[in-house]
């Protein structure tokens, strides 16, 4: 018997996670049967049992697959001297993983932003899951923390602030883009760029005040 390649493995494997989360993002978690995921990936139990013992097991997958991919762009960027400004690494790191997953989609529209939404939502009542997120985010947020820490030291960011606030701000930007994705529809993550940008060049008029009554 010819012996089954690593890359055909891989493939197999691709197929399925991809198929499981159109079935997850189509109907939900719970709506979601093995059966469904078998017709929509076209394969047999048995084939599909041998890289994943069932529903819980694939889900894993998918989150862990994608906050991989998340911290992996954050924490190159943690490395970067000096580091990228903020709109800008936001929605690199969030383009790229939309990117990675654009060919994923249910009626038309992209799955992957209400796949997001579903995750979220299972991990209300999923201990397991919401702890893998947990670690998930918590990765990423120690990269961002990281990130935010070299923007004080290099000057770029006043120093006053929390870093982990700031980390911790960051992510929700990303997160409630992905949220706005899912309710009402695609849009580029240049929209988000250019939401941070504007909004970081606001001014504290209390200290430009400050300033023009000293000099004055």
């Amino acid at each position: 018997m010819a012996r089954v390649s690593q890359e055909h493995l891989d493939a197999r494997r691709r197929q399925i996670l991809d198929g499981a989360a159109r079935c997850f993002a189509r109907n939900g978690f719970h709506a979601t049967s093995m059966q469904d995921v078998l017709k929509e990936v076209d394969l047999s139990a048995g084939a599909v049992y041998r890289y994943f013992s069932g529903k819980d097991e694939l889900i894993a997958a998918i989150v862990g697959e994608v906050l991989g991919q998340v911290h992996e762009g954050f924490e190159e960027a943690a490395h970067s001297v000096p580091p990228t400004s903020p709109d800008l690494l936001v929605t690199t790191v969030l383009g790229r993983v939309l990117a990675s997953r654009e060919s994923l989609t249910v009626d038309g529209r992209p799955a992957f932003p209400r796949l997001v939404v579903q995750v979220w939502t299972e991990t209300l009542r999923n201990d397991e899951l919401a702890a893998l997120l947990r670690d998930g985010y918590g990765a990423v947020q120690d990269a961002w923390t990281r990130i935010v820490e070299a923007y004080q030291d290099a000057g770029m960011m006043r120093s006053d602030v929390s870093p982990e606030h700031v980390a911790r701000t960051m992510m929700s930007a990303a997160m409630g883009f992905l949220a706005q994705q899912a309710l009402f529809g695609p849009m580029p993550a240049d929209v988000l760029r250019d939401g941070l940008r504007a909004l970081m060049s606001v001014q504290d008029h209390s200290s430009v005040n400050l300033l023009e009554t000293r000099s004055n």
